[in-house]
Parts: structure tokens; C-alpha cells; sequence
């Protein structure tokens, strides 16, 4: 069983034991980024993740902090989202007091040297090189660039090369006295732990609201959801193969259907054995990978399928798609296969939940999400049309394992057709494509139920 508790400096602090791990780890996550961004810092927040590492006082060098990591055959890493940042050290509980004494040092005493600013620049230059040559990790950034645009949803997390480069050791400091403050940012201890680590947190940590709290926090701008007909984004590369992501605008965290569209995702495309997969795949073979997810963040979200489909054939993958989305606004799901998706989603979180950090991050990404919906039910943005209230009450409480099993069993059939009617609809289609493709006129005609 988990246990919340309140640090003296304001850091909420998230304790988490498993039985019959030797491994203890140790979770910072901050409820910020890229959404939190401006045109003209868009990419910060994922920049300064990588400086993080860089060098503190202690810790001169990367190679200071990783070595010393490296040692004692601990795992570490960060990563930054559209609304999230984390980081993290999995370790041999005995040597737990490292893992403490490292990630307190990184987030409260780096260096941010500019000659090491500078080199990462070209590192981060390399990623978005990465990402963007590589069709089926960057559709799914396409695809956010149709459903919210211009706007700092639609934007990459890692942002452009042109901020990247232009970046001076005076926006990482602005960025991070403002955005790293106590009140929303969650530390997490999972595996195998002892009351006298609450102590240690205490005491490793007990600067961090004098380090960070020093500019007014940037909250993220309301997201718009609103949609009059289809959307179709097309980036042009010549390839043998197309990418394309199909999908529409849904709900976001914590909302009352959130669940029922996350288990109608997995039922159109999240397994070996679901009806897209078996379709699209298995029985047409049009496309080595086809999935479907639901992506839900703290004010809006997304149900889509995405495939590499052969060129020549992404018309009729198209419509097998929205072929098995319109029959799920008409037929209910057979309880035989709600059954298996409800155990499927079951089974994973159990198998998942076996290691230290998966439990970690388990507790740690709700309390963030959920800290970030309570701040903005107390202080909301902008107004916007995202018009999808989260549940609230007990929905704001963290969620054991327990309790999301017994959330998944409430989920009825009808409830699962009802989504299906609210969401697919010709007016909230949205198609992202990778391909030796000029433009979308061709697509135009396929978006419709």
C-alpha cells in the first residue's frame, strides 16, 4: 500500500514498497513541460532534462555523475512530455543513499555550464534528426500537429532547431526557477524500502523550495478541441513505405469515459488478437505494424490507430479502419472479447507492476496529473472548448492497482458503444500521413462514416 505524505518544504513525497525486490528506486517527476512552453522557448523543457546531467559542484562532469551511477550498476534516465518530467535511479536498495544523494544533486545543484549547453545543442540537433527520419516515431507527433495546430499541444516536445540552437545558459535558469517549484513536483520511493529513508528524503531535498521557487509559475494555455470537419496533415518523404495515423479527438484524464475509450482502443488495436490487428495484418496483410491507442492528457485526448501500410494501398487501409470504428457505433461488444480485453489490461498492469520503477511511476504519474488538474479546477486557464470536466471526487484520489481493476469491471458494453457514438464522427476525423504523398486532396473523399 502506498502512503502520501508532506515534506516541510511543500514536495509531496509518495512511498511505495514491493515485496521480494532488492531493488529501491527513486522517482522526481515535475508537472511541467513542452504544453507549459512559448513559441519562443518551445523545446526547453526537454533541453534542460539532458543538463541535468551535465555537471553539478559535486559532480563536475557527466561522466562524474554517470560513472559513479555506472558503479553500482544502477539504472537511470529522465524524459519529458507534453505535461510531464521526470528522473529517476533504479538501484540495489543497499545502495540507496546514492541514488538519494545523486538525484538531489542533479535538481538542485547542476551547473547549466554554457560551454556544455553548447554541446548539447548538437546532441538535441541529432534527436529531432532522429525522430524525424524515422516515419513511424514521428507520425505521432504529425498527428498532434493536426489536432491542436499551432499551439503549444501541437508542438514537439523536443522542439525546433532553430530554438535549440539559439538557446543561452539565462532562458534554462528563467525556465527552471519558474517551473520547478514544490507544489508540482512529486518524489516517489518504490521497492525496497525503510521508514528511515523518509528522513533522508528530507534531508537531501530540504533546498528545494529555497532553489526553485523563485519566479511565478507559467501555467499552460487552454487546449481547443473544437472542430468543424476533417483535418488531414501530409509531410512529404519519399519512401516505399506509408505511415499514417487515423484518429479522432476524445477525453481527457480522469473524465468518466476516459476508461471506457481506453479499453475500446485496445479492443480495435492493442494486442495480436484485436479486430485491427486481425484485419489490417492477419487478414488482408496490408501492414506489418497496426495499433490503436488512447491518449489522454490532463485537458483534452485522443483515440487513434496508427500503420505502415504499402503505398499504393494506404486507401484501403483507410477505410478498413473506419470500417471498424463505425462498427463499434453500431454493435455491442460480444462479452467473450470484453472479457479477454478486460483481462488482457489486467494481466499487463500486473506483470508491469513487478518492478520498482514501473511501481514508481505508476503512483507518481497520477499524483502529478492529478495535482495539475486540481491547480487548474483552482485557477483555470484561458478559456478554451476542451469541455470534457474530469470526474473529480474520488477520481482525485491515486489509484491502487486494486482500485483501477475494479474501475475496469464497471465498464460495460454499452458503455463502450456509447463512446464510440460520441467520438466517431465525420465532423472530429483527423489524418496524419508519411509518404511520397504532395498533398491531401487525395485523402478528402475516405474521411466520412
Amino acid at each position: 500500500m502506498y502512503k502520501q505524505i508532506k515534506l516541510k518544504n511543500g514536495l509531496t513525497l509518495i512511498t511505495s514498497p514491493v515485496k521480494g525486490t532488492k531493488t529501491m528506486t527513486v522517482l522526481v517527476i515535475v508537472g511541467t513541460g513542452s504544453k507549459y512552453e512559448t513559441r519562443e522557448n518551445n523545446g526547453i523543457s526537454h533541453f534542460l532534462e539532458h543538463m541535468f546531467f551535465k555537471g553539478t559542484v559535486k559532480r563536475p562532469t557527466t561522466l562524474a555523475i554517470s560513472g559513479e551511477l555506472d558503479s553500482v550498476g544502477a539504472e537511470f534516465n529522465a524524459f519529458t512530455s507534453k505535461e510531464y518530467t521526470g528522473y529517476y535511479v533504479k538501484a540495489d536498495s543497499n545502495k540507496a543513499e546514492l541514488a538519494l544523494d545523486v538525484v538531489s544533486d542533479i535538481l538542485l545543484n547542476s551547473k547549466f555550464d554554457a560551454a556544455e549547453i553548447d554541446r548539447e545543442k548538437g546532441v538535441i540537433t541529432e534527436e529531432i534528426n532522429m525522430y524525424h527520419d524515422n516515419p513511424m516515431m514521428y507520425i505521432e507527433d504529425l498527428f498532434e500537429q493536426v489536432l491542436y495546430g499551432d499551439t503549444p499541444a501541437g508542438w514537439d516536445t523536443a522542439g525546433t532547431k532553430e530554438n535549440v540552437a539559439s538557446f543561452e545558459r539565462a532562458d534554462f535558469l528563467d525556465y527552471f526557477n519558474s517551473q520547478y517549484q514544490p507544489l508540482n513536483s512529486i518524489i516517489c520511493l518504490s521497492g525496497h524500502i525503510d521508514a528511515a529513508m523518509i528522513k533522508k528524503i528530507e534531508r537531501y531535498f530540504s533546498k528545494f523550495a529555497a532553489k526553485h521557487k523563485q519566479k511565478d509559475f507559467q501555467a499552460k494555455p487552454a487546449v481547443k478541441t473544437a472542430q468543424g470537419g476533417p483535418a488531414i496533415k501530409v509531410s512529404y518523404k519519399d519512401t516505399d513505405q506509408a505511415h499514417l495515423s487515423l484518429g479522432v479527438h476524445a477525453y481527457p484524464y480522469a473524465h468518466k469515459d476516459e476508461l471506457s475509450a481506453k479499453l475500446l482502443g485496445i479492443i480495435l488495436g492493442g494486442s495480436m488478437s484485436s479486430r485491427l490487428f486481425t484485419e489490417v495484418r492477419e487478414r488482408r496483410g496490408l501492414a506489418y505494424y497496426v495499433r490503436t491507442h488512447s491518449e489522454p492528457y490532463t485537458d483534452a485526448g485522443y483515440v487513434t490507430t496508427q500503420a505502415g501500410v504499402r503505398v499504393d494501398k494506404i486507401e484501403e487501409a483507410i477505410k478498413v479502419i473506419l470500417a471498424e470504428y463505425a462498427r463499434l457505433t453500431r454493435e455491442l461488444v460480444p462479452a467473450e472479447e470484453l472479457r479477454r480485453v478486460k483481462d488482457l489490461i489486467k494481466g499487463r498492469v500486473v506483470i508491469q507492476l513487478e518492478a520498482s520503477d514501473d511501481v514508481a511511476e505508476w503512483y507518481g504519474r497520477q499524483a502529478v496529473l492529478k495535482l495539475t488538474q486540481q491547480r487548474e479546477r483552482n485557477n483555470p486557464p484561458r478559456p478554451a472548448d476542451a469541455g470534457h470536466p474530469s470526474k473529480g471526487g474520488e477520481w482525485d484520489r491515486i489509484q491502487t492497482p486494486e482500485e483501477f481493476f475494479k474501475e475496469v469491471e464497471k465498464v460495460k458494453a454499452e458503455d463502450i458503444r456509447k463512446v464510440a457514438r460520441e467520438i466517431f464522427v465525420t465532423s472530429k476525423l483527423n489524418l496524419a500521413v508519411i509518404g511520397p504523398f504532395k498533398d491531401g486532396r487525395s485523402f478528402e473523399k475516405l474521411l466520412k462514416f
